[in-house]
């Protein structure tokens, strides 16, 4: 149960805080970035292909970009808000406090989402830039960003825990979630694939994130946007059971 607000705002503001000291780096960066993926891929390979199930192949890839922004930055903004204070010792402060573990995990993991959800309507804003865009469902777009924000930033503040090096902290973005985006549909539809190929897609969770956003701009899907929901809660729900575990047991966060 969450009761000590003034705690949870705490963290809140000083992990916001940050994002402000780092400005080109947290926002200007990764937003610079993505802009690119549109002018590459979009005067690129969108001058060979034009449509993609009745949509521009500019207007496509954008929820397509937007997730890999936002799985991406989520995992990095929470795992190294967590790090950090383990890093410099101020974490046992912090455990020693009367703040509960749902008080800690609100105030980090709600400021990475918070800054994921940014990151992700500055891109989408931009993105109108490039291409036309409408958007069917947008509340439905708004629910699956923020879900995606706050699952992810769940996994993130997992291997912040889990990590005993910065290495390890880009371990998992590097060589796990990026390539799963890429091979999620990020450019593409699963439906081109041949069959042997769609099933193996279908075992990658980024696949359904991917879908159900994309469901949401242009009512076009490679899943159904309920089991796109369904396994996002699925996911969120396994975040916090680990998080949980992490705290009943007390793991790599007591010496």
């Amino acid at each position: 149960m969450i009761s000590n607000f003034r705690a949870v705002r705490a963290i809140y503001v000083f992990e916001m805080s940050r994002t402000g000291r780092t400005l080109l780096q947290s926002i200007v960066s990764p937003v610079l970035s993505t802009s690119l993926y549109f002018v590459v891929f979009g005067a690129a390979i969108g001058s060979r292909i034009t449509e993609i199930e009745g949509v521009q192949y500019g207007a496509f890839i954008v929820p397509g970009l937007i997730m890999l922004l936002l799985l991406t930055q989520s995992v990095a903004n929470a795992s190294f808000g967590i790090y950090f204070p383990r890093f410099t010792g101020t974490i046992y402060e912090i455990l020693s406090a009367p703040v509960s573990s749902g008080e800690i995990v609100l105030g980090y993991v709600g400021a990475a989402a918070t800054k994921s959800i940014i990151l992700g309507l500055i891109v989408l804003a931009t993105a109108g830039l490039f291409v036309p865009l409408e958007i069917a469902h947008p509340v439905w777009m708004l629910v699956f960003l923020v879900l995606t924000a706050v699952t992810f930033s769940l996994l993130g503040f997992v291997i912040g825990i889990w990590a005993d090096g910065f290495e390890k902290l880009q371990l998992v973005p590097l060589l796990v979630i990026t390539p799963l985006t890429f091979l999620g549909g990020t450019f593409y539809s699963i439906s081109v694939l041949p069959p042997a190929w769609q099933t193996v897609a279908l075992f990658n969770p980024v696949v359904y994130l991917i879908s159900g956003f994309r469901w949401a701009f242009f009512e076009t899907a490679d899943v159904h946007v309920g089991v796109s929901l369904a396994m996002t809660l699925v996911f969120l729900g396994a975040c916090l059971a680990t998080i949980a575990w992490i705290f009943r047991t007390g793991y790599r966060l007591k010496a």
